[in-house]
């Protein structure tokens, strides 16, 4: 799948879980270049020319149905999409955001990472629940979707590779005419160097084990044809 497929695949299982066609899912996957864009950083008047700068350096502009801001990343990233069936519409959000970041602290750090939870200052998309590295970068950015039987909760943890992180980010966020700190838009690689995707993959896979949801393999005949719908809702 490309860039706004992925998103729109996304939206499509927190659908079947919420219909009860999936139960939990889980989703982790290596996404190609992708700058995704917050529903708020439309009415910028740079909005347009920072569709442009992302093109220019090879990323793929996206809308974003979760989140604030505009977030980057690429094939040195991760990102994890899980989903659960709840009846707990709304009230939860919070609490969620709290625990799985707390909860993705204690995964980083069990492979060396020195991890921190919170906001740094001047951090891209800022976030309370932001993870960052040594109070320096930020190296994971969550955000969640809660519908009616049903939420998602999606992270991107930038790894690896972080010099086209930080150059897109910086061309974007000066057309959109967003104030902050480059020296924050980079990857857990430049503090470890030592963590590879590959480590990072393993420490999240065994965190959910326990959990144990389910892995989607192919899309149903049915999300298939619901894939459509969910893409132009992501498309710039």
């Amino acid at each position: 799948m490309g860039p706004i497929e992925e998103l729109a695949f996304a939206r499509v299982l927190l659908d079947s879980v919420k219909h009860g066609t999936r139960g939990a899912t889980l989703r982790m996957y290596r996404p190609a270049p992708t700058l995704a864009f917050g529903a708020r950083d439309r009415f910028l008047p740079g909005f347009p020319a920072a569709i442009e700068a992302a093109k220019d350096h090879g990323f793929t502009p996206a809308l974003r149905s979760l989140g604030g801001r505009a977030a980057a990343y690429h094939r040195g990233s991760l990102v994890i999409d899980h989903i659960e069936p709840s009846d707990a519409f709304i009230k939860d959000t919070t609490a969620r955001f709290s625990a799985f970041g707390q909860d993705y602290v204690e995964v980083l750090r069990g492979i060396g990472v020195d991890a921190r939870l919170g906001e740094i200052p001047g951090e891209y998309c800022p976030g309370e629940h932001s993870v960052n590295v040594a109070g320096r970068i930020k190296a994971i950015g969550t955000a969640q979707r809660v519908v009616s039987g049903a939420w998602l909760f999606s992270s991107s943890v930038i790894v690896e590779d972080p010099d086209p992180i930080r150059s897109v980010l910086t061309d974007v966020e000066a057309a959109l005419g967003i104030e902050w700190d480059p020296a924050t838009g980079g990857s857990i690689s430049e503090v470890h160097p030592e963590v590879t995707i590959d480590t990072v993959a393993e420490a999240f896979a065994s965190y959910y084990a326990h959990a144990d949801p389910h892995t989607p393999g192919e899309p149903t005949a049915a999300e298939l044809a619901a894939l459509p719908d969910k893409i132009g809702t992501h498309v710039l």
